[in-house]
């Protein structure tokens, strides 16, 4: 069955020094096959799929406890791991402070 709810993790990242000021600018990183902008064309990759997006679609069924590999992967993009980032669609801090 499909659920007739859309529930998506979604990785922001800050330059503002106070995350918590409600002017700071939050940025989204893209995932290239995950659903995401409404607007985009969806990705068709057959047979197989980006593994990372497959993931990140299950982990917004639970809790980021049940998948701890969530908290490491928010932590190599905060550290801007070139591995990490040749994942993701964009980089909004590309040739920029890490946020």
């Amino acid at each position: 069955s499909i659920t007739k709810e859309r529930t998506e993790v979604v990785l922001q990242g800050t330059s503002s020094l106070d995350p918590n000021d409600p002017a700071a600018v939050w940025e989204e990183y893209d995932f290239k096959c995950k659903p995401g902008d409404l607007k985009r064309r969806p990705c068709f990759i057959t047979p197989y799929h980006y593994r990372l997006d497959w993931l990140m679609w299950f982990a917004a069924f639970q809790t980021y406890e049940q998948n701890e590999w969530i908290i490491h992967l928010a932590g190599k993009l905060l550290a801007q791991e070139e591995e990490i980032l040749s994942l993701m669609a964009t980089n909004p801090f590309a040739g920029r402070a890490p946020p």
